[in-house]
């Protein structure tokens, strides 16, 4: 039993590495609002995301940047400007997360 159990799970792709990316309360909000108008600046998305903390909006910006989801522009102007877009990487995420949102609509209706 033990040998089928390591081989189901061996072949189930990495839940928690992919939650680790897109996981947690604002990512995926984050991913949708920049894929809708890209580039988005911070500004723009502070706004939108009102009941985020700007601290919290900064950390998860750049774990997102840092595993390849969005890309970074920053512009040498006063005041300073930063623009975010989805990176190619991160385009692919977009089917997906519509086949989640579809889920959780069938879901919800049960």
């Amino acid at each position: 039993m033990d040998e089928k159990k390591n081989e189901f799970f061996g072949s189930c792709c990495d839940v928690n590495g992919i939650f680790k990316i897109i996981g947690g309360k604002w990512k995926v909000l984050l991913i949708k609002a920049i894929a809708k108008e890209c580039p988005k600046r911070f500004g723009e998305l502070r706004r939108e995301m009102d009941d985020m903390a700007q601290t919290t909006l900064t950390v998860q910006l750049r774990e997102l940047e840092r595993d390849g989801i969005l890309c970074r522009q920053t512009y040498a102007e006063s005041p300073p400007r930063v623009e975010y877009k989805l990176s190619e990487m991160g385009k692919t995420l977009l089917p997906i997360i519509e086949q989640l949102d579809e889920w959780w609509l069938h879901y919800k209706k049960r």
